[in-house]
């Protein structure tokens, strides 16, 4: 038997799919136009169904549309002809998937739901199928061939199907204005929801404030710095005015250098300009802020009177890296 070259193989798989993917950008005609201005308009949900690999990838299509503001459900094909038809309610569009359209769970179920009178969207590839000659709109998922070398395991057609749903969610997504702040509803847990959410006014107040006045003395600086544990001082006047910063790395640099140190103050060894953030900025703006400078801390200022700082260390333990 001839060895096969993994590679080969590989890459051709990839380079079918790639390439019927291409070619769907034809099919997204008047009446993928008409399917989406459907699914705005409605009044009830997208209850989505389907049959083996079609299945799956309606789960998939049903996850994204409710993370991006469309409400949708997922009705398995069998178990609607078992009972679980009572899930589609007056209001909701049913949108069918299947590479052949006539699956018999597809054939059965198909005129149960137009006797409830629900539009039908079939997402198919074979435009002479059954589910395709009694759907109300179609969206045209054919492919010329599967990457699996017998043409029969779904490979191709399924990424088309995947392919489809994400060009709906996304359409969908514009038409209703689907912002960044809807999406972090949608996911509040995990580092993603934290990206959308979380500020730096959620984490600086947990840490030490440390602040040295202009006058103060070297020691009163190390002693602060020592005390506070986030290698930096911030320097203020009487109203809490931001004057300058001081790390440990200053201190450092400034006691390498020969001289005498008992008349050094706060204000001869302070960088002025120091980098801040606002506390009510996204604390991934933060991290942006700090790999951008290559520091591990920022100050903190809060209606231009400094508030406190936000470390590394913070957002590390948030998940943010």
């Amino acid at each position: 038997m001839e060895k096969i070259s993994i590679r080969e193989v590989g890459r051709r798989t990839v380079e079918l799919e790639a390439a019927a993917i291409q070619a769907m950008s034809f099919f997204i005609d008047e009446n993928f136009e008409q399917v989406a201005d459907l699914l705005f308009h409605m009044k009830g949900r997208l209850v989505v169904t389907g049959i083996g690999k079609s299945a799956i990838i309606g789960q998939k299509i049903v996850a994204t549309l409710n993370s991006t503001g469309t409400p949708a459900i997922f009705m398995h094909a069998a178990d609607a002809i078992h009972g679980d038809l009572g899930m589609v309610q007056e209001g909701d569009v049913v949108m069918a998937i299947s590479k052949s359209g006539e699956s018999p769970e597809i054939r059965v179920l198909v005129p149960l739901i137009r006797n409830l009178g629900n539009p039908l969207v079939a997402m198919v590839g074979n435009l002479s199928s059954y589910l395709a000659t009694h759907a109300n709109h179609i969206l045209n998922t054919t492919v010329p061939q599967e990457a699996c070398p017998n043409n029969l395991a779904p490979t191709t057609s399924t990424t088309a199907q995947m392919v489809m749903g994400d060009a709906l969610a996304v359409c969908l997504m514009e038409m209703k204005g689907f912002t960044s702040e809807d999406f972090a509803k949608f996911h509040p847990g995990g580092a993603l929801g934290k990206k959308l959410y979380l500020r730096v006014s959620d984490l600086y107040p947990q840490n030490e404030k440390p602040w040295v006045k202009p006058n103060s003395s070297l020691k009163d600086v190390i002693v602060e710095i020592s005390q506070k544990r986030l290698g930096i001082t911030a320097v203020i006047d009487d109203e809490e005015n931001l004057l300058g910063v001081i790390t440990d790395g200053d201190l450092r640099r400034m006691l390498e250098k020969d001289g005498d140190i008992s008349t050094v103050n706060a204000s001869m060894i302070m960088s002025v300009n120091p980098k801040t953030i606002e506390a009510s900025s996204l604390a991934v703006g933060a991290l942006d802020l700090m790999r951008k400078n290559n520091i591990t801390q920022l100050l903190v200022h809060d209606s231009g009177k400094y508030a406190g700082v936000i470390h590394l260390h913070d957002l590390i333990k948030e998940g943010l890296i």
